[in-house]
């Protein structure tokens, strides 16, 4: 078993001995130098692009946005919330920490000839854990409600072309998001690659407290803490404030140890949101809306795990397109109870002659 693994100086750091495991060591041995060209490759930091013309989907004109679709189908969905990260911290963090990530990509493939598409954020303010409950700047859009919106975001993309769809996500969610992909395949059942990307998870390495690399993270990833303060710091620093940051540290009532953090760095049995009483929550143990040291979040610490996302996001994109070019799906007959024959009118160019939309087609299933 040892030849399926690639190890690194650290015996807890190891990956897997594929593709993505190849491109995390390449990225783990990366000069402090070499972190940095790679950022300039993305244009890391830049300012946000929410307003500049040609970015997303809905501030591109429809004749180039369809032109670029053609040459690359896949889209990026960063996802967000409105949440307390501090007094230090804008409480639009997560949107804006994901959103600036998703736009260095989109350069990035831009400049390959490939550019991937992004979709606004549908989820600015988002579904919250039962613990952040009663935090003011957190606003907690009930479940049910981020799970409607996610099913119609994804079917809304889907019947504009956009048949290869990843959910970028930077928020304390994902088991919503999941059950939303779920009801959206249970609800349709047509042809179509979606996926979420916790991104802070997918590379969890590079927030691990390391000797090995200069200015690595200090403590593991929690909350508005040292790593989330230094990515802040370094994507969009105008909008932190460290001369009023606090640190504060949460207070579990027992249980230490079974729970993993944000991350699932820790390899501990359980994931963060599979439990509760076991800690005391946010407004009584954390009113600060810290967990963490966010005083010690420099911008430089936050350099490699930023590249890194980059690069992963990118290889996804990558992967994708090799099986699937542009215009091609899974087939119908292989991940849905519908043939390949009926759905080809859905798949067909929008407003092409003989497509359907996705409002003409028939229910199937037992729900």
């Amino acid at each position: 078993m040892a030849d399926k693994w690639i190890y690194t100086e650290n015996p807890a750091v190891f990956f897997e001995d594929t593709v993505v495991g190849k491109m995390k060591k390449e990225l783990w041995d990366a000069s402090t130098e070499e972190i940095d060209k790679i950022l300039e490759e993305y244009e890391l930091p830049s300012p946000s692009e929410f307003g500049k013309a040609g970015c997303y989907i809905q501030n591109t004109s429809r004749n180039k946005m369809i032109e670029k679709r053609r040459k690359n189908d896949i889209v990026l969905v960063p996802c967000g919330c409105t949440e307390n990260h501090g007094i230090h911290n804008p409480s639009g963090l997560d949107t804006f920490m994901v959103s600036q990530i998703c736009e260095g990509v989109r350069r990035y493939t831009a400049k390959k000839g490939y550019e991937v598409s992004l979709a606004f954020p549908p989820l600015n303010y988002g579904g919250h854990p039962y613990h952040h409950g009663g935090m003011p700047g957190t606003c907690i859009i009930p479940e049910e409600t981020v799970r409607e919106l996610l099913v119609y975001t994804i079917a809304g993309l889907w019947d504009d072309g956009f048949r290869k769809i990843i959910l970028v996500n930077n928020h304390g969610q994902r088991w919503i998001m999941e059950s939303a992909v779920q009801e959206f395949y249970r609800r349709f059942q047509v042809p179509a690659f979606v996926t979420i990307v916790e991104w802070h998870r997918a590379v969890r390495e590079f927030f691990y407290p390391v000797e090995e690399h200069e200015n690595a993270m200090t403590t593991h990833f929690v909350h508005a803490d040292e790593a989330e303060t230094a990515v802040a710091n370094l994507l969009f620093p105008d909008m932190v404030d460290m001369s009023v940051c606090v640190d504060a540290q949460s207070k579990p009532l027992f249980m230490q140890g079974f729970y993993d953090n944000s991350v699932d760095g820790l390899h501990r049995p359980h994931a963060w949101s599979e439990g509760v009483g076991h800690t005391t929550i946010e407004r009584l143990g954390t009113p600060e809306g810290v967990v963490g040291y966010p005083s010690r979040g420099t911008a430089e610490k936050a350099k490699r795990p930023v590249a890194a996302i980059c690069r992963y996001l990118t290889l996804m994109v990558d992967e994708i397109l090799k099986a699937y070019p542009a215009g091609k799906v899974p087939p119908a007959s292989a991940i849905t109870f519908r043939t390949d024959e009926e759905v080809a009118p859905y798949l067909k160019e929008p407003l092409s002659e003989g497509w359907k939309s996705l409002h003409e087609i028939p229910r199937i299933g037992i729900f």
